[in-house]
């Protein structure tokens, strides 16, 4: 009887056929239809102008001849990332690219969390509004406009940054010139540009807390700033740790357009990084394959902080991008 019954409980999971599998994921995508329509674009537009063009990464690995095109250019194996480590730039690039990703991190990373957090707590509706369109304001200014900006505000004669020094007796400062300031004055713009912007998501994010938490906490005699320390931080905190993910994998993805604009002779180095290294050797000096290299380099760097940053906060907090 016994084994009757174990044998009829057992048949149907054993028999699942896949062709139901199929059946029930094509009903699916059948029923869904409207969502994948929607997705498709994007989609589309990746495939063309993502993973297509990494055909030609394999320039990296050949001496490209512009007259024998990609596919018949003579393969040289490693020969561009071995002159690349050999580099006597190799040093100042990966030094200055690391220090700037990780600056950016260290400051321009909990600063939208913070404005998102006191953002949430201003009871006044008008004000509220107020300071969101203040912050959101300079996202929207182009790269050229806002180092244009700070040309002007770090002028040393006729700046405003400088007029106040000499107001308070000290003397005026190049900060444009001098290689000590250059990593501070682009982190600390970037802040100041995209602070509000990026403080939308946790915005969002804090919206989804339950508000009877907050309403159980006064009940037990709970201040303000407990409620954000012990409800608030903790509800958006897998949002924070994907975005920390996601900027950990671009630590060596140092932006091309605003260093260049920034850079100078005086200043070089300390605004050197990989990717103005990469459009002097690829663009101005037409060594197309040495640049490739350059470039897939820092891409395999990149990904491997983005794996290896996921896989951690996987494993310590169950939270992560797959």
């Amino acid at each position: 009887m016994r084994f009757l019954i174990k044998t009829e409980v057992q048949q149907p999971l054993q028999e699942k056929p896949t062709a139901a599998r199929s059946l029930s994921r094509a009903r699916t995508l059948w029923k869904n239809w409207e969502l994948y329509l929607l997705i498709l674009p994007v989609v589309v537009y990746y495939i063309i102008f993502h993973y297509v063009p990494m055909y030609g990464v394999q320039i990296a690995f050949k001496d490209f001849i512009a007259s024998k095109g990609i596919t018949d250019s003579p393969w040289v194996g490693l020969k561009h990332f071995e002159r690349f480590f050999d580099s006597y730039y190799f040093e100042r690039l990966i030094m200055n690219t690391l220090e700037i990703g990780l600056y950016e991190l260290a400051v321009g990373f909990p600063v939208p969390i913070l404005l998102a957090l006191m953002i949430n707590e201003v009871r006044s509706k008008r004000f509220k509004k107020t300071i969101q369109t203040v912050t959101y304001a300079p996202h929207f200014l182009s790269t050229v406009v806002l180092v244009g900006m700070l040309f002007i505000f770090l002028d040393p004669n006729s700046g405003m940054i400088n007029t106040m020094i000499r107001l308070f007796g000290g003397d005026p400062v190049a900060f444009m010139t001098q290689p000590g300031w250059f990593k501070t004055i682009y982190v600390f713009s970037g802040v100041w540009q995209s602070m509000g912007w990026s403080s939308i998501i946790y915005l969002a994010a804090l919206t989804s807390i339950d508000p009877q938490l907050h309403e159980a906490a006064k009940v037990d005699g709970a201040s303000r700033l407990k409620r954000v320390w012990h409800i608030n931080l903790p509800g958006i905190m897998p949002t924070i740790i994907i975005l920390l993910i996601m900027n950990v994998g671009s630590i060596m993805a140092v932006g091309f357009e605003k260093v260049f604009l920034m850079q100078n002779d005086l200043n070089r180095d300390s605004s050197d990084v990989i990717a103005t290294y990469v459009y002097r050797s690829g663009i101005l000096g037409a060594q197309y394959s040495f640049s490739a290299a350059i470039g897939l380099f820092n891409s395999i760097i990149n990904f491997i902080l983005l794996v290896t940053v996921n896989f951690i906060s996987k494993k310590v907090g169950q939270t992560s991008l797959w």
